[in-house]
């Protein structure tokens, strides 16, 4: 039987030094780029990490002015919950996010994968090029400038309205209508968003080998199997980290652009938890602790979401996010 030998109590094994010496050259290689992220991780944890502690006046009987954690601080638990449970606007609230969160991923979730393999399967690279310039550039126009471009094409005297009125046809309040809210709202964010969402895909299929495409024709397979079969599968891994981080957030939908587009006559379709938040804790006689817990309330929901979705990524695929 073979001796089992060991270093003398208290002194370090031969391997120890060589692991850390390996750390300490890694630490010195990254040096230069944990310098630059370094600033990105400073904004992070002073914008979004800082401020969680504000979550606290969901429970309490909060008043703008009061600090919120001082002997005086009144405790309510869940009274604040309650109140939006029992609240009237509540289930017209959920169902007005819910529907235009879940229309918007149904149709602007598929839209940058086949962009982004559209792009990849013309021959034609300059045309790619300029075809994804052209795709990429609504997202860099600001929501108040979209919203605008909304009114002169679809208020009651822009664009389209004056080419019907010319054609003999009635002008249609697109604004002032239930029905015409969810169809400008999701189609126009769609539209500023899709070719920025297939930048990622596009990166991903540039890694994809080219001798599997090469050993596709040689097996006679035309350029639609050759994207389902080849370039489909390459970035399917980012579909579904992608997938994951879209359901998490499904419910996080912004204030902004829903308020520039409310208007009296679609209020009943427009008003969702985002807008409602916002007036309540910020506008009239302020009541930060009833929009808070409404805010956390939402953002339970989109975690939820995030924990499902992973889970069932995880179990059904060996891609998740953790």
């Amino acid at each position: 039987m073979d001796a089992v030998t060991s270093a003398p109590k208290g002194t370090l094994s031969p391997e120890k030094p060589k692991l850390e010496n390996k750390k300490l050259k890694a630490f010195k290689e990254n040096a230069p780029f944990l310098i630059m992220i370094f600033p990105a991780v400073l904004v992070v944890f002073l914008f979004n990490y800082m401020p969680i502690y504000g979550v606290l006046i969901a429970f309490q009987d909060f008043m703008p002015g009061d600090k919120i954690l001082s002997p005086d601080t009144i405790w309510v638990g869940f009274e604040n919950f309650q109140r939006f449970f029992s609240d009237p606007q509540f289930w017209p609230l959920m169902k007005n996010t819910f529907l235009i969160c879940i229309y918007g991923f149904i149709i602007g979730f598929p839209l940058p994968i086949l962009v982004s393999l559209m792009l990849n399967s013309l021959k034609g690279k300059k045309t790619a090029k300029f075809l994804q310039t052209i795709f990429t550039a609504p997202h860099f126009i600001s929501l108040v400038v979209l919203v605008g471009m909304l009114t002169l094409f679809f208020g009651r005297y822009g664009l389209v309205n004056n080419i019907v009125a010319h054609g003999g046809g009635e002008r249609y309040s697109y604004f002032l209508e239930t029905g015409a809210f969810r169809p400008l709202y999701i189609l126009s964010s769609n539209w500023q968003d899709f070719g920025w969402s297939a930048v990622i895909y596009i990166a991903a299929l540039s890694n994809v080998d080219p001798q599997q495409h090469e050993a596709a024709i040689l097996d006679g397979a035309t350029r639609f199997q050759r994207v389902i079969h080849v370039d489909l599968p390459a970035i399917m891994p980012m579909i579904s980290v992608m997938l994951i981080m879209s359901i998490g957030g499904l419910m996080g939908v912004g204030y902004e652009k829903a308020l520039l587009m409310q208007t009296d006559g679609n209020l009943a379709v427009s008003e969702l938890i985002s807008t409602y938040v916002y007036k309540r804790g910020l506008t009239g006689v302020p009541d930060q602790a009833y929009a808070t817990a409404i805010g956390l309330f939402n953002s339970i929901i989109n975690v939820v979401l995030l924990v499902i979705a992973n889970t069932t990524s995880k179990k059904f695929s060996e891609n998740s996010l953790w």
